[in-house]
């Protein structure tokens, strides 16, 4: 519960944040670059809500939805669908093709497994693992009694 709690407020923060690069923000670099960055990492949290355990290929099926719906721009799919007059739908879908947002896409993701790389190895610092089995101290104490009981035998 506490994960999807957490999960929730990053999603929320991420998607505010996309809103008012969106509506505020009219340059040529966070708008177009940073905003793709950030709009995978959106898809990231927001599935993680719902699914608070890890699933180590999300962020690469994530970076797999977004190129596909870049290249369905390509085919404008926005004007195939009748949807080029919905203003929010064709904001929504997309409707220019550009590799640069795959780039984009793909940073995202690569940040995303950054993040849970630092997270895991975090997890694992010693400061965390005092209470745990895997302390140095412990390790040492299962070494040298696996050591005696050989020499037992």
């Amino acid at each position: 519960m506490k994960k999807r709690i957490t999960y929730t407020i990053i999603t929320i923060m991420l998607l505010t944040v996309e809103v008012l690069i969106a509506l505020f923000i009219h340059d040529d670099f966070v708008r177009p670059y940073i905003g793709d960055v950030l709009v995978v990492m959106v898809l990231y949290t927001f599935i993680r809500i719902f699914v608070p355990e890890k699933i180590r290929m999300l962020p690469s099926f994530i970076l797999c939805f977004a190129v596909l719906v870049e290249v369905m721009q390509y085919f404008r799919i926005v004007e195939v669908l009748g949807l080029q007059d919905n203003r929010f739908l064709s904001v929504l879908i997309g409707s220019v093709f550009d590799i640069k947002d795959i780039i984009c896409y793909a940073v995202g993701c690569i940040l995303i497994v950054i993040g849970q790389m630092v997270y895991k190895m975090s997890r694992k610092s010693p400061k965390n693992r005092e209470n745990s089995d895997d302390t140095e101290e412990n390790l040492i104490v299962k070494i040298l009694s696996t050591e005696y009981d050989k020499k037992d035998k």
